[in-house]
């Protein structure tokens, strides 16, 4: 009997990756053993990220679209409230006025 995941394409995802040590923000675009697909950014300029989407400069924030190798993912969480904390999408949009599906889009 396999494991059911609840990670289905297009949620919003954590993804913590180990050599080197990063924490990133994204759709997920795909999961397979060999590793997953993500439509997103690094967690390290967060506040900096924000701010350029509130000021309308949305389209200088660097969103990437990468295949994350399984031996580099350390762990993967769903974007969900925690503790009483906003999920970071909820946090995007209350502070941003752009809705985080809009933001990670593909591009054109």
């Amino acid at each position: 009997m396999g494991l059911s995941l609840p990670f289905q394409e297009g949620q919003l995802v954590v993804v913590v990756l180990r050599d080197p040590r990063a924490r990133l923000w994204g759709r997920l675009l795909g999961l397979e053993p060999a590793g997953l697909a993500l439509r997103g950014v690094d967690l390290q300029g967060w506040e900096e990220l924000l701010g350029r989407v509130r000021a309308g400069e949305g389209a200088q924030v660097s969103v990437s679209t990468r295949f994350l190798p399984m031996h580099r993912v350390e762990a993967m969480y769903l974007d969900q409230p925690d503790s009483g904390l906003p999920a970071l999408g909820e946090a995007f949009l209350q502070r941003t006025g752009v809705a985080p599906h809009l933001f990670l889009k593909d591009p054109e």
